[in-house]
């Protein structure tokens, strides 16, 4: 497959999840939902050098890991959470080790800081408010990592994986939001096109990183 197909794939796949299928069966829906996924890992796989660093192995298992809690959410909500949970520690830790360190990029933890702070205080009090107690802590534990996953990559300067970490947050917070605070008209769209768009951008921003150290070395 010529590689500029794999995009124009991918946004297909997307469109005809986010459109076309139905609700039921759950399992038609699920096998539909990981198909622009499994995309995008195989368009960030062709975009790993012939022997990649660890930083980018890592991103790469970040996403299958989001993946499996694209299946894992739709028949449990924790399981969901967790997996995605533990995809955003991969992340944390592939754009940590591509960090710049910039003065800017630590700058930018103030406004992250403030938006959790914010967005969790009021889902916290509404989870509360619902007798949802037993999420708290789990929530709290993902918009912390969440967090430190958008920190993580502003400080790598790479425009693809800035872009797609605050796409990842603003789908989170647009499903979190609908869920436990109040409905929010076409989230299903909303939802999964910033998702899916987030996950296509952190696929992306592997060949940028590449080209980087080959400009460095």
């Amino acid at each position: 497959m010529k590689k500029g197909l794999l995009p124009i794939l991918i946004a297909i796949m997307s469109a005809i999840y986010i459109f076309i299928i139905p609700q039921e069966p759950v399992a038609v829906k699920i096998i539909f939902k990981l198909i622009p996924m499994i995309l995008i890992i195989v368009y960030a796989f062709r975009q790993l050098p012939a022997k990649p660093p660890l930083s980018m192995r890592l991103i790469l298992i970040g996403l299958c890991f989001c993946m499996l809690g694209d299946a894992f959410i739709a028949v449990s909500f924790i399981a969901g959470l967790g997996a995605f949970l533990v995809g955003h520690v991969f992340y944390v830790t592939g754009f940590m080790k591509q960090s710049r360190m910039k003065k800017w990029s630590i700058r930018a933890a103030v406004p992250i800081a403030l938006y959790s702070f914010i967005i969790g205080w009021q889902l916290i009090s509404s989870l509360l408010a619902g007798g949802n107690d037993p999420l708290v802590i789990p929530v709290i534990a993902y918009m912390l990592v969440i967090s430190l996953m958008a920190l993580s990559a502003i400080m790598t300067g790479n425009k693809w994986a800035i872009a797609g970490s605050l796409l990842f947050v603003l789908s989170d917070t647009i499903l979190s939001w609908n869920m436990f605070v109040s409905n929010i008209p076409i989230s299903d769209v909303l939802i999964m096109t910033t998702y899916y768009s987030a996950q296509f951008l952190i696929a992306g921003s592997l060949s940028s990183f590449q080209q980087i150290k080959e400009r460095i070395v």
